[in-house]
């Protein structure tokens, strides 16, 4: 279940361009099953209209302080109070340095005044304005109250200049609510993860790799950075957008992944091993493409190192977790992997069933401790995996501690 299931959030949206995106975030937080209020400046009516709000959350729109009750159904102080969070998108220069101010003129900046819910600043403007000092001071103010403020993301914006300024995706918005909204339990941990698949070259053209999506991996990481750890992502080449609040560092070969867990091991706490390394490589690479040929082709691998039997060695009070992927006999097969590569935990997951596996956004899986102890999760969203994967770790981390 969504952490914004049933969760109270107001969405203000002030007068940018951006506006019309309003719309589109508005309807997928109520997707994910919060309850949205809309709060609009006077300017931002002149890019969107309230109605287009009030048809989307069957709801009112906020705009005039002044208006009599009826017209909307709570005051500006009780509606600052009814909120759980507020967004702000977009977050005009005009209205960021508003409310770092203190100014409270209108029907939104009152709101955020009164506010005692967290606030997400979602800031949307010209390049040449979202770089101008004022702002950026503005901005660092914000932050120091204890705001929330997204960095916009980069490209061409509407007025035709490029670079940063664009309003950050829907996506990306949605999860830094959720990520405002989720109870931090991990807040002091490092957490390594490894995710996607590897790749080892045949050629400049070819290469042997896998399935795997990374899409366990990455949500390993985005639970794992919502519940407030800091968290290191080692990714092979995948389709997915590297989550933000996060370092990410991309690679190609298993030596290359190998190489980056091991820089970074003395920071970790907990290290989960979802990537699907190549077991081999090619003996030789060659310099140019291989050409077709009559007959056969012949090709020498070698192993590729054993990254987690490697890490588990040099693990002291970590935790190392690692997964499974079998078409038969999965504990048994699973369990014999744990016990010989001296994992904590391992994560198996059968991919003969029907929504397990790669390339899907479910998972079945069972958990299985190295005293023995299996945890069987039912067909779930690889977050909420994810989540169990990591309450288990954290809980074998505070008793290896104690």
């Amino acid at each position: 279940m969504s952490i914004l299931q049933g969760k109270q959030i107001l969405l203000g949206v002030t007068g940018g361009i951006a506006a019309y995106k309003a719309a589109l975030l508005t309807r997928e937080l109520m997707k994910e099953g919060a309850v949205v209020k809309v709060a609009m400046t006077e300017n931002a009516t002149r890019f969107i209209a309230p109605l287009t709000f009030q048809t989307l959350t069957a709801s009112a729109v906020a705009v005039d302080t002044f208006s009599a009750p009826e017209e909307w159904e709570i005051g500006h102080i009780s509606l600052a109070e009814w909120a759980r969070l507020m967004v702000i998108a977009p977050a005009t220069a005009n209205f960021i340095g508003k409310i770092a101010g203190g100014i409270a003129d209108d029907l939104l900046t009152t709101c955020i005044m009164a506010a005692q819910a967290p606030v997400l600043v979602c800031p949307a403007m010209n390049t040449n304005m979202y770089r101008n000092r004022i702002v950026q001071d503005n901005i660092h103010r914000l932050t120091e109250y204890g705001y929330s403020v997204m960095e916009p993301d980069a490209g061409e914006l509407a007025c035709g200049a490029e670079g940063p300024g664009r309003l950050p995706t829907v996506e990306g918005i949605i999860e830094e609510a959720a990520s405002i909204l989720t109870e931090k339990d991990l807040r002091g941990h490092c957490i390594i993860v490894t995710a996607g698949p590897t790749r080892e070259a045949l050629d400049p053209v070819r290469f042997i790799s896998n399935h795997s999506s990374g899409k366990m991996g990455y949500a390993l990481a985005l639970m794992a950075r919502r519940r407030g750890a800091r968290v290191i992502l080692i990714s092979g080449p995948t389709d997915l957008a590297a989550p933000r609040g996060l370092t990410f560092i991309p690679v190609s070969t298993a030596m290359e992944m190998k190489d980056c867990v091991m820089e970074n091991l003395k920071e970790a706490t907990i290290i989960i091993k979802a990537a699907a390394v190549a077991d081999y490589r090619p003996l030789f690479s060659a310099s140019q493409k291989i050409k077709k040929q009559d007959g056969t082709l012949s090709l020498e691998l070698v192993r590729n190192p054993d990254i987690i039997s490697e890490i588990a060695e040099l693990k002291g009070n970590r935790i190392v977790v690692g997964f499974a992927m079998e078409t038969e006999n999965l504990v048994e097969n699973a369990e014999r992997k744990l016990k010989a590569k001296g994992m904590d935990l391992i994560v198996a997951n059968d991919l003969n069933m029907a929504g397990a596996g790669f390339r899907t956004d479910t998972n079945i899986v069972k958990i299985i401790d190295s005293a023995g102890t299996i945890t069987a999760l039912p067909l779930m969203d690889k977050r909420d995996v994810a989540d169990r994967i990591l309450s288990r770790a954290r809980e074998l981390f505070d008793e290896r501690r104690q």
